[in-house]
């Protein structure tokens, strides 16, 4: 027996878990209504920077990264952090 169709509602919430689970089960276009255009920003992008470095450089913050039970990139990520706050 196949479900009745009712009209729900987009949900109000953060969790991108709920909302994924959401629009797995929802098309756009049954929304038409209830949307509206959006002008200012929602999502703001980071920069990017690439900084090179030796390979054995690389490879000893591998090792501290490994260490401490983090992500090489959240490791430096962290390192300029803390150099640009004590400045």
């Amino acid at each position: 027996m196949e479900k009745p169709i009712t009209n729900p509602k987009i949900p109000k919430t953060d969790s991108i878990a709920e909302l994924a689970e959401f629009w797995q089960e929802h098309d756009l276009t049954d929304f038409e209504d209830e949307l509206e255009e959006v002008t200012e920003t929602v999502f703001e992008r980071t920069a990017v920077m690439t900084i090179p470095l030796a390979p054995q450089e690389i490879a000893i913050m591998e090792k501290i990264a490994k260490a401490q039970g983090v992500d090489l990139v959240d490791l430096i990520r962290g390192w300029l952090l803390e150099k640009i706050q004590a400045a």
